[in-house]
C-alpha cells in the first residue's frame, strides 16, 4: 500500500487541470469557443447561463491562458474571446468525454457529427496511443518515474 500511496501523492497534472477545467460551465463555454461563439453575449444566449457565472467562468479561462480577450477594433467596448494554443490543446479532452458521453447514453443524440474537412469522414474515437502510434489499452500502461523511463 505504501507504494501506491506514493504514486498517488506524487505530482499529477489531473488536480492542476481540474482547478482550471474542473467545472460545468468551463467545459460548456469551452465548447462553444470551439463552435465559434467569442463575445459574451453569444455565450450568455447561447448557453443560458447567468450573467455574472459567464464573467468570472470567462475571467478565470483568460486567467488560466485558455481563453485571450481581445478589444475589438471597431468598438473597444466589445471584446472577443479566442482560443489560446494552450486552450486549443483542450480539443481531444473535450471530444473525449463527448464520445464517452454518447457512448453510454449520457447525452441527446446529436444529428452534428464532427468530421475531418478534407473528406468529410467522421473523425476516430480518441484513444490512448503509444510512441509509435500503435493503440493500447489500459491492460498495456503502467505508471514509471521519470527516471526509469526509457527513450524512444
Amino acid at each position: 500500500m505504501g507504494k501506491l500511496r506514493e504514486m498517488l501523492d506524487a505530482d499529477c497534472g489531473l488536480p492542476a487541470a481540474l482547478e482550471v477545467m474542473g467545472e460545468r460551465w468551463s467545459f460548456l463555454i469551452l465548447r462553444a469557443a470551439f463552435n465559434g461563439l467569442s463575445h459574451f453575449e453569444e455565450f450568455l444566449s447561447g448557453l443560458g447561463i447567468a450573467r455574472k457565472i459567464l464573467s468570472n467562468r470567462l475571467a478565470k479561462l483568460v486567467e488560466h491562458g485558455i481563453l485571450e480577450r481581445t478589444p475589438q477594433a471597431d468598438d473597444r467596448r466589445r471584446v472577443a474571446y479566442t482560443l489560446t494554443p494552450k486552450g486549443l490543446d483542450l480539443l481531444p479532452a473535450m471530444l473525449a468525454l463527448r464520445q464517452w458521453g454518447v457512448k453510454y447514453g449520457l447525452g441527446v443524440q446529436s444529428d452534428l457529427v464532427l468530421v475531418d474537412c478534407r473528406d468529410h469522414r467522421p473523425i476516430a474515437p480518441i484513444g490512448i496511443h503509444a510512441h509509435d502510434g500503435r493503440p493500447i489499452a489500459y491492460a498495456d500502461l503502467k505508471w514509471l518515474y521519470r527516471t526509469d523511463v526509457g527513450e524512444p
